[in-house]
């Protein structure tokens, strides 16, 4: 069965709670990569997007960062 993107989008990634944490996202990748490009992902240690501490900001491999739970 195929995705039906403009239904996802609809459904969860325009809702207001989804834009701030994806905006969050993108700002600690600004603050950790200072414009550099990077292979690797920036992840939240406490898992909260939200949390944008340079504490709990950290480089790790994409595959690793998006197989956490």
């Amino acid at each position: 069965m195929a995705r039906n993107y403009s239904k996802e989008y609809a459904d969860y990634h325009s809702k207001p709670k989804q834009i701030k944490r994806r905006a969050s996202r993108n700002s600690a990748r600004k603050k950790v990569l200072n414009g550099r490009k990077s292979t690797k992902d920036v992840d939240h240690k406490d898992g909260n997007p939200m949390n944008n501490s340079r504490k709990n900001l950290r480089l790790s491999t994409k595959s690793r960062n998006r197989a956490r739970k």
